[in-house]
C-alpha cells in the first residue's frame, strides 16, 4: 500500500505517508511547559512516519487556551527536548507545530503579561473554557499596534529557532482554524487599514513574513504550513473571496519552497472544498498532507489517485498509539473516548494499549 512507502519531507526520509496531526490535549499543566506524560505520550506515538505535535505557543499572548504549552522560555525549551529525545530514540520524527492563538482565547487563560491580541478588536464568536471562571464568551481583543504585529512575526522566528535547538526536526506554522495568522487573511476579522490590511495583498503580509522570518532561521526544508479553507473559522466570509484569497495564500508560497503543506479538514466532499483543493493542488508545487476524518481505505485511495503525499490522523492516535502498525496488520482500533480528551492526567492520555493479537 502506498500509505506504507517512504516519503521526502525536506532533508527527510520519513518511513511512511501516515502522520500524526496536532491534537490539542491541554496537558501542560506546569505553567505551560512540556511534562512528564506528555514524553511518554509522544514516545508511544513514535512509530508515525511524522508526528506533528499539539500546538504550542510563541508568545505569553497566544496561550488562549487551558493548559496548552509554549516554547518561547528556558523552562519550556528544556520540557521539549526531552519529548524530541523520547521521539528519536524510537525511531521517530517530529515537527513543533506553532500556533499563537490571538483572538481565540481569554484573559483568565494568559499568564502574568499576556494580552489578548488580534489584528483587529473583533471579539471571536462562540464561548470558551477559562481556569477560573467556567465557561466565558470570547472577550474582545486589542487591536494590534504596527509594532506589535512586527513583535509577533519575530516570535514566529525566536520559536523556529528555538524549536531546532530542542531538537525538533522542523516546525509547522499553524495558519487555519481561525488562530493569529489566519486571523489577518480575511476581512471579518481584519480591519486594519495599515500595510497589513485592506487590500488582499496587505492581509497575507503576516503570513508571508512568518514564513520568510522561519524559513530564514532554519532553512525553508524545516518549515511546513497548515491552512484550512472552509472550515469553521471562515463562516461569516464571502464565498468567491475566500477562494481568491486561499488561491493568492497558494501563488505566494511558491518560492518559499517549504517542507509541506498542510490541508486541514478537506475530508468532507463539498463541491466548494473539492474546488479548492484541485486548486492547491495544481498550484502547491512541494508535498501536500490532507487531515480530515480519513479511514485507512480513504486514506489510501486519496494517495493512489494522487490527490496527496500524505495523510494526516489525529483522532484515531488518540485511542491508538500504534496506529501504523494496526493499519499494517489490519488489527481493530480502539474506540476513542472523548470526554477524557482534555484531562489533566495520564487517563485517557497516555493509558491507551497497544494492540495484543
Amino acid at each position: 500500500m502506498k500509505l506504507f512507502e517512504p516519503i521526502q519531507i525536506g532533508n527527510l526520509e520519513l518511513t511512511s505517508r501516515i502522520a500524526m496531526a496536532p491534537l490539542t490535549r491541554c496537558r501542560a499543566v506546569q505553567q505551560n511547559t512540556p511534562n512528564e506524560i506528555m514524553v511518554e505520550y509522544y514516545r508511544q506515538r513514535a512509530g508515525a512516519g511524522l508526528i506533528i505535535t499539539e500546538g504550542a505557543s510563541p508568545s505569553p499572548n497566544g496561550l488562549g487556551y487551558r493548559n496548552i504549552p509554549g516554547l518561547y522560555n528556558q523552562q519550556q525549551l528544556e520540557g521539549w527536548k526531552l519529548i524530541t529525545k523520547a521521539v528519536h530514540e524510537e525511531g521517530g520524527r517530529v515537527f513543533l507545530q506553532i500556533m499563537h492563538t490571538g483572538r481565540v482565547g481569554h484573559t483568565n487563560n494568559l499568564p502574568k503579561g499576556g494580552r489578548l491580541l488580534a489584528p483587529s478588536a473583533i471579539a471571536q464568536k462562540g464561548d470558551i473554557s477559562t481556569y477560573d471562571l467556567g465557561r466565558q464568551p470570547y472577550p474582545t481583543p486589542e487591536a494590534m499596534t504596527l509594532e506589535e504585529v512586527r513583535e509577533a512575526v519575530q516570535e514566529f522566528r525566536t520559536c523556529t529557532e528555538m524549536a531546532i535547538e530542542a531538537g525538533f526536526d522542523g516546525v509547522e506554522v499553524h495558519g487555519a482554524h481561525g488562530y493569529l495568522p489566519n486571523q489577518f487573511l480575511l476581512p471579518s476579522r481584519n480591519e486594519r487599514t495599515d500595510e497589513y490590511g485592506g487590500t488582499r495583498e496587505n492581509r497575507l503580509r503576516f503570513l508571508k513574513e512568518v514564513l520568510e522570518e522561519c524559513c530564514d532561521a532554519v532553512g525553508s526544508e524545516k518549515v511546513g504550513l497548515r491552512i484550512s479553507p472552509f472550515s469553521y473559522a471562515d463562516v461569516d466570509d464571502d464565498e468567491q473571496e475566500l477562494i481568491a484569497t486561499y488561491t493568492a495564500v497558494i501563488e505566494m508560497l511558491g518560492p518559499f519552497d517549504l517542507a509541506y503543506l498542510h490541508l486541514s479538514h478537506m475530508g468532507d466532499p463539498v463541491p466548494v472544498k473539492f474546488e479548492m483543493w484541485q486548486r492547491i493542488r495544481e498550484k502547491f508545487n512541494g508535498p501536500l498532507m490532507l487531515c480530515g476524518d480519513f479511514t485507512k481505505e480513504s486514506a489510501e485511495k486519496a494517495l493512489q489517485e494522487n490527490r496527496a503525499d500524505m495523510i494526516a490522523f489525529g483522532r484515531d492516535y488518540i485511542a491508538n498509539p500504534d496506529l501504523v502498525e494496526r493499519f499494517k496488520n489490519n488489527w481493530p482500533l480502539t474506540e476513542r473516548d472523548n470526554t477524557l480528551w482534555y484531562g489533566d492526567g495520564a487517563e485517557g492520555y497516555t493509558d491507551y494499549p497497544f494492540f495484543e493479537g
